[in-house]
């Protein structure tokens, strides 16, 4: 218990050391959302990195697919890593940080108000974006309450309350700056505790090998797969018992990140090109090693099949699954987990609420209700709104409703499926429309949030990638019937990709002027 309260103290300790340390980086919004589009490659890498897995990813999503899938839920992890991160950084990174510096445009619905000329479509995803991002915020410490439980004999909420309020107070005190550096900081011992647990793990139950041939000896016999049910061997397979299932899930929790504002928003602040070689390398490493080793972990869930990770009805609890498989190792590494599974929550909470705050404050508050706020006025109502989003969320995590569990797991097929296509059309193709950004805006909340109640997909995680597919086919249809936006201002937005620039011959191969 010493060992795992001296390690927590530790690390709330250096987190709010960081906030205070960079207060001198947020003295006005510019600095204080998108710490003056100065963050450096290994910054910016970590913190796309860390806002993107949290305990969802580490506790409930890893038990719940590696149950499901069995190894081969291992390609989620890599199809985050090379769609989601890889593929993200290539295709918006470096245009995302021109355009959005052209426009002068610090969130994603800002981007969408000024790139479409549209204040409408501004204040409406200012609204999708706090609808869908609250609820996916109070989730995060879900992942957390069974973890402190097999951990420490202190109720979950007065843990919950103190992470918050921690995590309040370095994200208030240095807002993205603050944020950027604890990422990296967390993101370093992510890297180390996922390979410390992976490792101990294993080790216990005889090695890889070992533990290979016994999952390859459970039957898939409550797979909702009829053609391959009674069938031995598949949790330890290539595409594991349900490949289409299992596609799904790769489309969800990769190609979703392309249209998740906290996600999008660190291309934002990107500093040079540099950062933008750095960033994708680092940040696909480091996906490879947390996303990989998360689902790697997870497909080995079926081994721990003991009565603790049965609900009294007879069904699986997922988010049980993990703690099960930690809850016989060592101190030491248990107190490596839990700050481990701190971190990827805390990191993902911080870009959150950060988010959330800033695009209620600039595309909401301020382009309805108070059009003359200065910049002082911003910095403190964005920061007052921190304090609220985090308060929110808890009260949401002590006691969710029903609407809210279910809410939280569609935020990611909803925001997505409105945001992803016309975001990323938007960058390459003069000819995307205003109402084509409504028609994926109507297509992506509506399939979601329609099939909570209507059910004509089954799987909420299949709908959310049907939203994704659907909003990049309507996007492209709707445009072209449409009327086009003035072509004049639509010439002089992507006349920011022509500027020439000046390189080192080492960096470019361009034939030499005879």
């Amino acid at each position: 218990m010493l060992i795992k309260l001296l390690l927590l103290l530790v690390f709330f300790g250096v987190m709010v050391w960081v906030g205070f340390y960079s207060r001198r980086h947020a003295t006005n919004v510019n600095d204080f959302i998108l710490g003056g589009r100065g963050v450096g490659p290994w910054l910016t890498a970590f913190a796309y990195g860390t806002s993107y897995f949290s305990s969802v990813v580490f506790v409930g999503y890893a038990g719940q697919f590696g149950w499901k899938y069995g190894l081969a839920s291992t390609w989620i992890g890599l199809g985050n890593a090379f769609i989601g991160s890889l593929l993200a950084w290539l295709v918006l990174g470096r245009r995302t940080r021109i355009m959005t510096q052209k426009l002068d445009s610090r969130t994603m619905p800002d981007y969408f108000g000024k790139r479409f000329q549209s204040k409408a479509l501004q204040i409406a995803g200012s609204a999708i974006a706090f609808v869908f991002l609250i609820p996916y915020t109070s989730s995060i410490y879900n992942g957390l309450s069974r973890l402190f439980g097999m951990a420490f004999s202190i109720d979950y909420k007065i843990c919950l309350i103190v992470m918050a309020l921690l995590t309040g107070v370095y994200v208030i005190a240095g807002g993205y700056m603050a944020t950027a550096l604890n990422d990296f900081i967390q993101g370093i011992i992510m890297l180390f505790g996922i390979c410390a647990v992976i490792l101990a793990v294993l080790k216990g139950q005889g090695g890889f090998l070992k533990a290979v041939h016994e999952l390859s000896l459970i039957p898939a016999d409550d797979v909702a797969v009829p053609a391959l049910q009674g069938s031995q061997g598949l949790f330890a397979s290539f595409f594991g018992p349900d490949p289409i299932g299992l596609l799904g899930v790769v489309i969800l929790t990769s190609l979703g990140t392309w249209g998740l504002p906290q996600m999008v928003h660190k291309f934002y602040a990107i500093k040079d090109e540099k950062a933008v070689k750095t960033g994708t390398i680092v940040s696909t490493f480091f996906a490879i090693v947390i996303a990989g080793g998360c689902y790697f972990l997870g497909g080995f869930g079926r081994l721990f099949d003991v009565p603790a990770i049965y609900r009294p009805d007879g069904t699986v609890a997922f988010d049980s699954i993990v703690p099960q498989m930690l809850s016989t190792l060592p101190d030491l590494l248990i107190g490596i987990v839990i700050v481990l599974v701190l971190s990827a929550s805390m990191s993902t909470l911080s870009s959150l609420v950060l988010t959330s705050s800033s695009t209620l404050t600039l595309d909401f508050l301020k382009e309805t209700v108070y059009k003359d706020m200065d910049d002082k006025k911003q910095l403190i109502i964005m920061r007052v709104l921190i304090a609220f989003f985090i308060i929110l969320s808890v009260v949401l995590a002590l006691n969710p409703p029903t609407f809210i569990a279910q809410l939280m797991g569609i935020s990611w097929g909803a925001l997505a499926g409105a945001f992803l296509a016309p975001f990323m059309y938007g960058l390459y193709s003069k000819k995307v429309t205003p109402a084509a950004v409504w028609a994926s805006y109507i297509v992506g909340v509506g399939l979601t949030v329609s099939n909570m109640f209507l059910k004509f997909i089954a799987s909420p995680i299949n709908a959310g990638a049907a939203a994704m597919i659907a909003g990049l086919i309507v996007v492209p249809i709707v445009s072209a019937v449409t009327p086009r936006m003035d072509k004049d201002y639509v010439d002089d937005i992507f006349s920011c990709y022509d500027v020439m620039v000046t390189v080192r011959k080492s960096q470019s191969l361009e034939e030499e002027e005879a």
